[in-house]
């Protein structure tokens, strides 16, 4: 009898996981737009010029180019940045002018102590091949050893946006043990050599590392909504206070099923639109979702804390 209801519980238990599987699968699958350029698997970053033109670039150890991409998924034009190189290329952004944004700041061994930005004109006035970009350099003034501790191991970067005449990072938590916050730093957005300003932090999960790692930022068009992307979530943020946006209303998205996702821009106020990377041939796809469609949990948020 004990034998019996052992292992109906197992089958029980089994069942229950599979439907679990399945309804992340369609959570996120539902929203697939269309599966991207085999030239593009490991896109970082994706951008919406100003003519509604979708951008985007590939992960470290690519070329230095930024890829249009036609509403079927393939690549319709590729730009040379002639002064880049890709040595870890990680999100991209623009200004109120269409200037694109792209960030050279992968620093997952925390050994980067000077960080790049590439600062290009607007992707629709570029008629060739090619582009010269402006070169944005910084770095964090409380990263003093190359490597770091390793509870002190948050120097890595894949996300930031523009704001205000200003770039904001988010940093990608690598602390060990993982204590699950991304700080917001701020940068200028021409071309010099910066120190990062710390403005405060947000704490995504503790649970497992990769699963709370910050890849993406992208702020609305009107300037009125923060989404950061990770693995299986988006976290929106709302109501900020000044350049906190930390300060005011967050919010959990639920993507579905965990893929390696790391590029989400706005196509416009109500709809999002986001990739993943390929890997072992899950993945490559753009998806798209509508904010007015769906669950948004209210999460609680700590208080900003200031160094």
């Amino acid at each position: 009898m004990i034998k019996k209801s052992f292992y109906a519980f197992v089958g029980l238990s089994a069942v229950v996981v599979l439907a679990v599987i399945i309804s992340e699968f369609y959570e996120l699958y539902s929203s697939k737009v269309v599966t991207l350029d085999s030239r593009i698997k490991e896109v970082s970053g994706i951008e919406f010029d100003k003519a509604g033109n979708l951008w985007a670039i590939n992960d470290g150890g690519n070329s230095a180019q930024i890829h249009q991409v036609q509403s079927d998924g393939k690549i319709k034009k590729s730009v040379t940045i002639t002064n880049g190189r890709n040595l870890d290329w990680e999100d991209m952004t623009q200004d109120d002018f269409g200037h694109f944004f792209i960030g050279d700041f992968g620093n997952n061994d925390n050994m980067r102590k000077w960080l790049t930005i590439y600062k290009i004109e607007n992707p629709i006035d570029i008629k060739g091949t090619e582009t010269e970009a402006e070169i944005i350099k910084f770095t964090f003034p409380e990263h003093r050893n190359f490597p770091p501790k390793a509870s002190e191991k948050n120097f890595d970067l894949e996300a930031f946006v523009f704001y205000k005449r200003h770039l904001y990072l988010f940093s990608k938590n690598r602390t060990k043990p993982f204590d699950g916050d991304t700080n917001l730093y701020k940068i200028g957005d021409h071309a010099d050599n910066y120190q990062a300003s710390f403005i405060s932090n947000f704490n995504t999960c503790t649970t497992h590392q990769k699963l709370c790692w910050i890849t993406s930022a992208a702020l609305s068009p009107d300037r009125s909504k923060l989404v950061l992307l990770d693995s299986e979530r988006l976290w929106l943020f709302e109501n900020w206070q000044g350049d906190d946006f930390f300060s005011g209303d967050a919010y959990k998205i639920d993507l579905g099923i965990v893929t390696q996702k790391e590029a989400v821009t706005f196509s416009d106020e109500n709809t999002i639109i986001f990739t993943d990377e390929e890997f072992y041939g899950v993945g490559r796809n753009s998806y798209m979702i509508k904010l007015d469609q769906v669950t948004k949990e209210r999460i609680q948020t700590k208080a900003p804390s200031k160094q």
